[in-house]
């Protein structure tokens, strides 16, 4: 039997809990203060800053500094990849590492290329969403290269501009957000070559430590405390 029915409750839960934390953090931000919600106010105030400069290198620089970020993860997903993709050669060898480890479930042939295959799998999507990430940020410079320039920071319609920017801003950060998620999950995935109750675990463990990161983390408070002070300036323009 390729796959027995504990390996395949542990990969149904591993993959529920992955989709289903995604569509919950997504549903949750609407209302609720977190990394995502929090973050996309600060872009905002960030653009609607932009509009008032003639001089942008700042912001130029503060956005290279965001892409080099994503490019390293981006050529680093490339080389784990093709580690992974080494292993579907060296499948005995890795065979006989997994069964020298004590409590290990015992290996099976095709269920460690099936294994393998669902690393691969979480390393390209995680590259789609790292390169998708940089090209976003790559529009976010050519239209901040084209705001307006309303020293003001009143004009309507450069301030549309400007909250247009922040959300292709906004997305790009999404991208960029799901791309290390993936690496979250890739560390619970590696759990199964050990046992899948290994998977099991560190599946739910891996959505409890994502909530706690972006939902109820130090950072959130801080964020959120500072977004509340920026609220209280007179420069201040609220663009929900």
């Amino acid at each position: 039997m390729l796959i027995s029915w504990l390996d395949a409750l542990a990969l149904s839960i591993f993959l529920g809990s992955w989709i289903g934390y995604t569509s919950f953090a997504r549903r949750k931000a609407k209302n609720t203060n977190c990394i995502a919600r929090v973050m996309h106010q600060q872009r905002i105030h960030w653009m609607s800053q932009v509009i008032t400069k003639e001089v942008r290198v700042g912001d130029a620089a503060l956005l290279g500094n965001l892409e080099r970020n994503i490019a390293f993860f981006a050529s680093s997903t490339l080389l784990v990849l093709a580690g992974v993709l080494t292993l579907f050669s060296q499948v005995e060898k890795l065979e006989t590492v997994i069964g020298s480890i004590p409590y290990t479930a015992s290996p099976n042939h095709a269920l460690i290329q099936v294994k393998l295959a669902l690393l691969a799998s979480i390393f390209v999507l995680a590259f789609f969403q790292f390169t998708w990430s940089m090209r976003q940020y790559g529009f976010v410079n050519i239209m901040i290269g084209a705001v307006p320039l309303d020293k003001t920071g009143t004009d309507e319609t450069a301030l549309g501009y400007a909250r247009q920017v922040a959300v292709v801003q906004d997305q790009a950060a999404h991208s960029y957000n799901y791309g290390l998620r993936s690496y979250y999950y890739s560390m619970a995935a590696l759990c199964w070559f050990m046992h899948p109750g290994m998977l099991i675990f560190s599946s739910l463990f891996v959505v409890y430590t994502l909530y706690q990161r972006e939902f109820n983390s130090k950072a959130v408070v801080a964020i959120t405390a500072a977004q509340a002070y920026l609220e209280n300036n007179p420069s201040y323009i609220r663009r929900d």
